[in-house]
């Protein structure tokens, strides 16, 4: 049958653009073109500045050959060129591959190659990993140094300074948007329970959805000024690099977090908005009357990973820290799961506040559909709050898919919804709230870890025989790795010596932070039992 509202009535340049968070500078730039954008140190940009400095970075890019499907890898802090990189890699059609700093060498090659990266912008502090990076890659991306006059400067690999390479090229470059909004935008890394990371694929539209739903659902609109305590390698800075500047917000980098630090940003730039795994809710609740100072305003606080005690939402509160506990994986942009707070909660004792604000919560308005389902049948599971499943999303704010993995991709996509392997029980309000992890990770100061990596590293120490890692519950990250080892016989081993193997085999945040030597739980078939393992480790930790 024929539809007669599209007949004569098609697509065309005035009534159809595609969706790409590009549009957010571009517009700020003209609205807001005199309003700070970027703070860090004595640095300050306007958003006519950074427009400019972002299609400079454009410009430069297309200068070297740079164009669609080509990968920009970035390794940078919190700095200016990071939320320049944000746009100006894009613009150039380029796809921008945020580099993880506080991976190892290894890792790091591993994504140079995978990605395929063509262009490697990264900061001095970083050079040792990237020299022994660049060693061991197959890739050979033009490398760009950036001496950031905040950081602690380091050895220049690279053929040229960053200021001198966007300086080459044009503030006027005449950039377009992509021709469809499903084009690759970010590759992001996750963190493998097997083997090397997934490379997550991004695309413009979700991008632009995920900016824009962050800011909605958190209410960050009219111009918030935003501290960014959160890495904005993680996720994209959980879209906010995209999303602040929808909104005209400034940002205010932070390249070095601590709770000095922290308190002197939010007094001296009354800041309103910011992010953060629990560790930073820890270094503001916790900090010395020496680096506490008062401040007037209200300030709202992101977290996500392990939900807030409520002994820490107590005193965030008492400081005038509204917290708000978000869910969300590499594969959906960051957050889009949100624990929607309800009028009626307020009148409710604290620590039953903060049970239900454990809890993760319903889909952002751009996420389309939310479920907790059996993980083979995909049926949902009862609303009432007991019965275990798998939680799976679905709707535009997801990933392309895996890079060069289409097993992979085709496993987290099965049935028509994003597997996301976190199980959880459903509330009989909708409400979705995890209880474990099918893959093992462990999420440490917002940081995933997979215990599986950090099993193979400990299989390489001469003295051990079996073991299994598990997460340790812990006050101030989170969770933390904890190492069950059995030694092999007559064989020796001290906690100090298992911890230091590790350190030479892994990025430091990966290695355990508690070793527990003796017999470990198997099954007949000689199979690790970990949800012993795990009760084990939280019997132990509240000892």
């Amino acid at each position: 049958m024929t539809n007669h509202f599209d007949i004569d009535l098609d697509k065309n340049p005035a009534n159809y653009m595609a969706l790409s968070p590009l549009s957010f500078i571009r517009r700020s730039a003209t609205v807001y073109a005199k309003r700070t954008a970027i703070v860090h140190g004595d640095i300050r940009f306007t958003y006519a500045e950074f427009y400019d400095r972002s299609r400079q970075l454009a410009s430069a890019l297309s200068r070297r050959g740079v164009g669609v499907g080509d990968c920009v890898a970035v390794m940078l802090p919190n700095i200016p060129a990071m939320l320049e990189a944000h746009f100006g890699i894009p613009m150039s059609g380029a796809v921008i591959n945020a580099l993880n700093y506080r991976l190892d060498a290894k890792a790091i090659a591993f994504i140079l190659d995978h990605g395929e990266a063509k262009v490697l912008l990264t900061d001095t502090e970083f050079a040792p990993t990237i020299r022994e990076a660049l060693a061991l890659a197959k890739t050979k991306p033009i490398v760009i140094d950036i001496n950031d006059p905040e950081g602690p400067g380091g050895e220049s690999l690279g053929e040229m300074d960053y200021e001198d390479f966007i300086a080459s090229g044009d503030p006027s470059f005449d950039w377009s948007f992509p021709e469809d909004e499903w084009n690759a935008i970010a590759l992001n890394y996750t963190s493998g329970t097997t083997g090397n990371p997934k490379g997550v694929v991004s695309h413009h539209r979700g991008a632009y959805l995920n900016s824009i739903g962050n800011t909605y659902t958190w209410g960050a609109t009219g111009g918030p000024v935003y501290l960014w305590t959160l890495p904005m390698f993680h996720c994209n800075g959980w879209c906010f690099t995209w999303g602040v500047t929808a909104v005209g917000g400034t940002n205010v980098c932070l390249r070095n977090i601590s709770s000095a630090a922290i308190y002197d940003s939010i007094v001296r730039h009354s800041i309103t908005h910011l992010c953060g795994a629990p560790v930073v809710m820890q270094m503001i609740v916790n900090a010395s009357e020496a680096d506490r100072q008062s401040f007037e305003q209200d300030i709202e606080f992101m977290t996500a990973a392990a939900p807030p005690p409520a002994s820490v939402l107590a005193k965030m509160s008492e400081q005038g820290i509204r917290v708000t506990h978000v869910y969300g994986l590499t594969e959906i942009y960051g957050p889009a799961i949100i624990c929607a707070w309800q009028d009626e909660w307020d009148a409710l004792p604290l620590e039953e506040q903060a049970k239900l604000q454990s809890r993760q919560g319903v889909p952002y308005e751009v996420l389309e559909d939310m479920m907790v389902a059996d993980p083979v049948t995909l049926e949902p599971v009862p609303k009432d709050g007991v019965t275990m499943g798998e939680v799976f999303t679905r709707g535009n704010v997801t990933m392309k898919g895996y890079l060069k993995n289409p097993k992979a991709t085709q496993e987290a996509f099965a049935g028509g919804w994003f597997h996301t392997g976190d199980l959880g029980v459903w509330h009989p309000d909708g409400y979705a709230e995890l209880k474990d992890r099918s893959k093992d990770i462990i999420i440490s100061g917002g940081e995933n870890i997979s215990s599986i990596e950090v099993e193979d590293a400990l299989y390489k120490h001469p003295a051990v025989s079996a073991v299994g890692v598990v997460a340790w519950p812990d006050e101030k990250w989170g969770e933390t790795p904890c190492a069950f080892v059995e030694l092999k016989p007559d064989a020796s081993a001290t906690e100090e010596g298992i911890i230091a193997h590790c350190r030479d085999n892994l990025a430091h945040f990966k290695c355990p932070r508690h070793v527990v030597f003796g017999p470990i739980p198997k099954t007949s078939t000689g199979k690790i039992q970990k949800f012993k393992l795990r009760e084990m480790a939280v019997e132990m930790a509240a000892a």
